[in-house]
């Protein structure tokens, strides 16, 4: 039983240590992320094309970031789950 209530406890450390080094992980993506799609697409000024209302700058931006942020996410995810499996066994 306490072979059993030890690894229960790794495992909470883990998913605690995990979760708080994906939140950092995500949020450094967030911040990243938009300057570099800015340098991949050097002769288009997303900020100005979105003060100008060009609406289809700013839905390709968002998505392309939104849909690289989840990406990230789901590796963190991923690798939280990893480390709470390992702890388990």
């Amino acid at each position: 039983m306490s072979e059993v209530m030890l690894n229960i406890g790794w495992a909470a450390v883990f998913a605690f240590v995990g979760g708080i080094v994906g939140i950092g992980l995500v949020l450094m993506v967030a911040a990243i992320l938009p300057r570099i799609i800015e340098k991949f697409t050097p002769n288009i000024d997303e900020e100005k094309e979105i003060a100008r209302g060009n609406t289809a700058v700013g839905e390709y931006f968002g998505r392309v970031v939104g849909a690289s942020i989840l990406g990230a996410s789901i590796i963190v995810a991923a690798a939280v789950l990893g480390g709470i499996i390992a702890a388990l066994h």
